[in-house]
Order: C-alpha cells, then sequence, then structure tokens
C-alpha cells in the first residue's frame, strides 16, 4: 500500500513564506528559499548530532537559539537565520573554536571566520597551525584546560601506526562525525566513540587499544567525513609534511571501483601522477558517501611498483 501524503506546515523563514513537508527540519527549509545554514558537524550523510552550534537560528517566542540542522519545523514559525543574536552567537562559537583547536585545515572554517569577523585571538594565543606529520610523537600540545591541565583531546601526539590513515587529534573539533560514520550511520563498526568528559573528552578506541587491535575494520569512512584534516589520509599527510602538497595540481576524476560488482563511485585526486585522496560522492545512490577498505584504500596497483624502494 501506498503511504499516505504527508502534511505540509508554513513557516516564515527571513520574512518569505515556505511550504514544507511535516518532519522537515529547519536548515532544510531554508536550503528551500535558496538560505544556506553554515555548520561543521552536520552532514547530509549523517544523523545530526548538534555539536558544533554554529547553525543556530533564531525563533521567535523560544529562549533560546535553536539548531537548525535538526529542529523540525512547526506550523506558523517566524525564524530568523542571520539576526543579530544569531551572527553573535556564531562569532563566539567560531572564536572559541579557533582559540583551543588547530583549525587551519579546514577551508569552511576559515570562510566562516572571515564572514562572522571572528577573532579567535581574543581568547588567548591562537592555536597555531603545526605541519602534519612535523611534530615528534612526544609533541605534548599547544593548549591548556584551567588549572595548567592540558585539555585530553589537544594534548595527544600525533598518532601514525598505519600506512593508510594518520590521526592528529590537535585538529579535533569533537564534531562526531568520525563516531556517526563508524556506529550505525555507516559501518556498524562501532570502533572509535568519545572518551572522558569534559576537558577529557576525547575521541578513542576502547580502553585506548591501539587501532590494529581494536574493532576498526580500516573503512576509511571517519576519514571521509572529517571536516578538520583531524583525520588524514597517509599520503596528503606525508606530502603535507614534506610542505609538497600542492591542490593547484591535482585533478579531481569520478571512476568505478574495480573490486567488486557494486559500482561504488570513487572520487580520485591525484598529484604528480599519484592518487593522494580518495572519497566517494555523499549523494551516491550506492554509496551514500561511505567506502570499504578496498575502495578507499586499495589502489596502489594503480601506480605499479615504487622504483624507489627495493623489491
Amino acid at each position: 500500500m501506498n503511504a499516505p501524503p504527508r502534511r505540509t506546515v508554513e513557516l516564515t523563514i527571513d520574512g518569505r513564506k515556505a511550504t514544507v513537508s511535516e518532519g522537515t527540519t529547519l536548515r532544510q527549509a531554508a536550503e528551500s528559499l535558496g538560505i544556506e545554514t553554515p555548520t561543521l558537524c552536520w552532514a547530509e550523510n549523517l544523523t545530526p548530532v548538534n555539536v558544533c552550534r554554529i547553525c543556530v537560528v533564531e525563533v521567535e517566542g523560544a529562549r533560546v537559539l535553536a539548531p537548525a540542522c535538526s529542529r523540525k519545523v512547526e506550523p506558523g514559525m517566524v525564524v530568523h537565520t542571520d539576526s543579530p543574536r544569531v551572527r553573535t552567537s556564531r562569532k563566539l562559537v567560531l572564536e572559541l573554536l579557533g582559540s583551543s583547536v588547530d583549525m587551519s585545515l579546514s577551508p569552511i572554517f576559515v570562510e566562516y571566520a572571515r564572514r562572522y569577523g571572528a577573532k579567535p585571538e581574543r581568547f588567548g594565543p591562537k592555536a597555531p597551525p603545526s605541519a602534519a606529520g612535523a611534530r615528534d610523537a612526544s609533541h605534548p600540545g599547544h593548549h591548556h584546560a584551567p588549572d595548567g591541565e592540558q585539555a585530553a583531546t589537544v594534548a595527544q601526539p600525533v598518532k601514525v601506526d598505519n600506512d593508510l590513515f594518520v590521526r592528529d587529534y590537535e585538529k579535533c573539533m569533537l564534531c562526531f562525525k568520525c563516531v556517526e560514520a563508524c556506529g550505525s550511520d555507516a559501518q556498524n563498526t562501532f570502533a572509535i566513540a568519545v572518551a572522558g568528559r569534559g576537558f577529557e573528552a576525547r575521541i578513542s578506541t576502547e580502553h585506548d587499544t591501539p587501532l590494529a587491535d581494536s574493532a576498526c575494520v580500516f573503512c576509511g569512512n571517519c576519514v571521509g567525513v572529517c571536516p578538520t584534516g583531524a583525520l588524514m589520509f597517509k599520503p596528503e599527510h606525508d606530502l603535507r609534511a614534506r610542505g609538497a602538497w600542492d591542490e593547484t595540481k591535482q585533478t579531481v576524476t569520478d571512476t568505478i571501483c574495480s573490486y567488486c560488482g557494486v559500482g561504488c563511485t570513487l572520487t580520485l585526486r591525484v598529484q604528480d601522477n599519484k592518487i593522494v585522496r580518495v572519497t566517494s560522492p555523499s549523494d551516491s545512490s550506492v554509496t551514500g558517501g561511505h567506502l570499504c577498505v578496498k575502495g578507499r584504500f586499495g589502489w596502489s596497483f594503480v601506480e605499479g611498483a615504487d622504483p624507489q624502494k627495493p623489491d
């Protein structure tokens, strides 16, 4: 039997009338009017977790600002997406993020900071950018929690413990996207979660087990959704560490994975005739933006043997 048609809801967004289906979020309703809602933790292929708080909007009559990524529309709502209160809130959140986490490899954050005039230095020395892989594993981190104790997230050394991807938690903003991708939204492996509370909160495997000994299957879906560079492909990490990463020399090509008959779309980023990053379009009807370990990392065979390495 066909499902009954969904009821429609009428509301006003930035002075314009919108009619959307019941269950639509404020972000989706605004998008239907061509209004962009800035966000760092939202992704179309993940469940909204409401943690970055950049997408907040003002709903008339509400005591607090509402997260547009998850708040559902209600009949008669009057919403303001760019009011002084909204702009102030977004600016402050961006400043707090930029003052505590290295966001230098997040182009969208840089754009938002420019748009809202965010000045992270107001909260102390700006989080310094770190050359990926350039620090020694004993590097203690830069940023401090109260009483001189370092926050567990940024105090972690760069983790280079496999040949597929690198974990640099100095860049981790705890957006939870990697946890969602590892969980029921995509992989259903549940190898990582948020450990600790408050300043001790951090992304971790169970009991901080080494990745190779954890439940991780190295699908890389966590890398694919990371918005800050905290999770990064090893080839990209190595190029950045040498100062050789150059997007002006890179090409981006879509192809179909050759490993099986599912037909996953791969987006290959290539520099100097070497594949440096593999992703999948989030709007792909086959992958939904997610891949298995073969699709995301099993492409070295196309490059042949490295003449610089002995057999």
